[in-house]
């Protein structure tokens, strides 16, 4: 097995924008807003390609279900029969992202057929007034929350938080969340799901429609207790290692992720399971069985489980485990 890169599976948004092209070194194919990229991922809503090595050109479904141990390890194959657990994304975050919701497994196993979701957003840069919705005010009880939404009156019913770059913030089911003012770019890290519920899009129209609404299940699993876990690099942790950097972003049930500041070469840990690297800023290389594989901000590489890989140059990563 080798270090796995993967086409980009682009998604126009309308509240997407232009920063892929402008910051991430993508290549948008139009003049279209474009708001996620789908970065690797078994999920039908986007899935993910191989582009280099002996597997390009096939799917990392195809290749999984040939080499499941030894692309996921034998402890994560047999979790999760098989299956790959996660969706990395970058998310380009131009205008307002709707008022949401993600349900938890019990619920969206039930209801969905598909897993809940939980997720995490690093954030790779931000404009000043980036402010965003993050969880239910104390006292909003769940009958006061459904007459204030059915009369689009949204005063006092949500925590707004500003973020700046180098922000983490660990989004689990139940909290509602979005974009208020500004822009934002972001790494995200998912459970394997796409379930969403939407609950206000500031009567926004796409193709001469309004996006549709999910009230009754968003108030289904709204947690209106819950309070966000949000860090900044000034409150993190700094593990020294030779040639890096590590903070410890998070430790969950479903990911764990580290951010590594690399600056020379840095010969990371070898995991009995996969890890995703996903380049945040810099360039370098990986180093891996006497073979060199580039790193430009903006990549992603999947590392099969059971490699032992080096990272040389200078380059910020986003490392995303189970």
């Amino acid at each position: 097995m080798y270090p796995l890169k993967f086409k980009k599976t682009l998604v126009k948004k309308v509240w997407g924008g232009r920063k892929f092209n402008t910051i991430l070194n993508m290549t948008l194919p139009d003049d279209n807003l474009y708001g996620e990229s789908w970065e690797v991922s078994s999920h039908k809503g986007g899935l993910s390609y191989i582009e280099n090595g002996e597997y390009a050109g096939k799917t990392l479904i195809e290749v999984i279900e040939s080499k499941k141990a030894e692309i996921l390890g034998r402890e994560i194959c047999e979790k999760f029969k098989g299956e790959f657990p996660l969706l990395i994304k970058y998310l380009d975050i131009n205008d307002r992202l709707s008022v949401q919701v993600h349900p938890s497994d019990e619920y969206a196993l039930r209801v969905e057929g598909e897993f809940g979701k939980s997720e995490c957003w690093y954030v790779m840069e931000a404009s000043e007034d980036a402010t965003l919705i993050l969880g239910i005010k104390d006292g909003v009880t769940k009958q006061q929350f459904k007459e204030k939404v059915d009369k689009k009156d949204f005063d006092n019913l949500f925590n707004t938080v500003k973020v700046k770059k180098g922000d983490f913030i660990n989004l689990l089911p139940g909290v509602v969340h979005a974009t208020l003012e500004g822009s934002i770019l972001i790494c995200e890290v998912q459970q394997n799901s796409d379930t969403t519920y939407r609950i206000y899009d500031f009567d926004r129209l796409v193709d001469g429609k309004l996006r549709e609404l999910h009230i009754d299940k968003a108030l289904d699993v709204i947690d209106f207790d819950k309070k966000v876990e949000i860090t900044s690099s000034e409150n993190r942790q700094k593990i020294r290692l030779v040639g890096a950097e590590k903070e410890e972003l998070v430790r969950g049930k479903y990911f764990n992720v580290d951010k590594y500041i690399v600056d020379g070469t840095f010969e990371d840990e070898t995991n009995e399971n996969f890890k995703i690297l996903s380049i945040l800023d810099g360039s370098g290389e990986i180093l891996c069985n006497d073979i060199s594989y580039s790193i430009n901000k903006g990549d992603t590489y999947l590392i099969p489980a059971g490699l032992k890989t080096q990272i040389v140059g200078k380059v910020e990563i986003l490392k995303s485990y189970l």
